[in-house]
């Protein structure tokens, strides 16, 4: 089926870095050239050229104060804001979700698939994390009671859905768990063509992602604070100067990279750590194009892209000793990682497979809605009556 002559809306949770869910929105740009793009809040600097071509919408979340930084702040606000974009015009609305857009309001005629990145993780799989950081006893009870809220919100808003696709198996087990809905698993696209391999190889360890608590950078500063390797790790996020303060020198902060510093620093590492459970993972994917193992924790998505001792090595507990124990093991084992073997584990990753399958499966649902839709149909059932 052609696309152009359908009315897309795309619609994701916020613009205020540039990560995997953003990533797959530019996919999806470049798929729906002439779609229109909606947002709780968005920068600037964060909106790629490709997102910059696109009509991009922001709620009025934007207009509250300190929103484009502290955004988390306004979580309660979230369902009332977005249940306020007008998508009546369109066919076809796709959200790209890991929070509260698949609670859009829709036409009855109009198909609603959401792509999830994670059901709401700070209300349902991650909740005790957030809840623990958490070192006001105020704040704690005002959190516990924003998410009771947000969760009973979030199981109605699942329902407004019509078709769900993970990217992940382990994000698809979790609708099945949260909103007991079946989900399609289609990987997100990872730009193979910007990883290649690196015949440098450095003398240090990376991690790298936003610095947030269920990432779990802790037990990677715990575990080479006392290994007394050297760790660089790349982000930035509101755990930079707890970590920073834990960590001893060994351990440097290099902040936001750019996408060619990015590919650099990740083609010349030993390997890369991935302490934390991961939607899916496609920092993974981007070490292993580059032909460099990694060293993850073994649950969520590393189990869908870590292949023990070909293109990295998993370890089994949320703890800096078993972590300790994974990078110790990889030492006695670095030399039998070959880069042209882990690079081909992440070619079926690539953007060309997530256009062929994603186009394709909305396609079909397009197809279904369109049947259901028809005005002709109702006029030939009210014929034959």
């Amino acid at each position: 089926m052609a696309f152009e002559n359908v009315r897309v809306a795309l619609v994701h949770h916020w613009l205020v870095t540039r990560r995997g869910g953003e990533r797959v929105l530019e996919a999806l740009c470049r798929i729906f050239p002439h779609a229109d793009v909606f947002t709780l809040v968005g920068n600037r600097d964060y909106i790629s050229d490709r997102l910059k071509d696109h009509n991009v919408t922001t709620s009025w979340l934007e207009r509250l104060p300190w929103a484009e930084r502290h955004y988390p702040l306004y979580a309660p606000l979230f369902p009332l804001a977005v249940e306020e974009f007008d998508l009546s015009d369109y066919q076809l609305v796709i959200s790209s979700d890991a929070a509260v857009c698949k609670g859009v309001l829709t036409q009855p005629e109009t198909c609603h698939v959401c792509y999830c990145h994670s059901p709401l993780r700070y209300a349902w799989n991650a909740y005790y994390v957030y809840r623990n950081s958490i070192e006001n006893r105020l704040g704690r009870a005002v959190f516990s009671l924003s998410m009771h809220y947000l969760r009973q919100w979030d199981s109605a808003a699942a329902t407004r859905v019509d078709h769900f696709v993970a990217n992940s198996q382990n994000v698809a087990s979790r609708i099945r768990k949260y909103y007991r809905r079946s989900a399609t698993v289609i990987y997100p696209p990872i730009e193979i063509s910007r990883f290649s391999i690196n015949s440098i190889t450095q003398d240090y360890y990376l991690a790298a992602g936003q610095l947030v608590t269920y990432k779990r950078f802790d037990l990677a500063v715990e575990a080479f604070n006392r290994l007394q390797l050297p760790l660089w790790i790349a982000g930035d996020g509101p755990e930079y100067r707890r970590l920073k303060r834990m960590a001893r020198r060994n351990v440097s902060f290099l902040g936001k990279t750019s996408d060619e510093d990015w590919a650099i620093l990740l083609s010349q590492c030993r390997a890369l750590v991935f302490p934390g459970e991961e939607d899916f993972g496609m920092v993974m994917v981007e070490a292993n194009a580059c032909g460099r193992p990694v060293i993850a924790f073994a649950r969520g998505g590393a189990l869908e892209v870590v292949v023990p001792e070909l293109n990295g090595l998993l370890f089994n507990e949320a703890t800096a000793s078993s972590l300790i124990e994974a990078v110790r093991r990889f030492e006695s084992l670095e030399s039998s990682f070959a880069p042209l073997r882990i690079r081909e584990t992440s070619l079926g990753f690539g953007y060309e497979r997530f256009h062929s399958e994603i186009t394709s499966y909305l396609d079909e649902k397009l197809r279904e809605t369109g049947a259901i839709s028809d005005p002709h149909r109702y006029v030939e059932r009210r014929l034959t009556l």
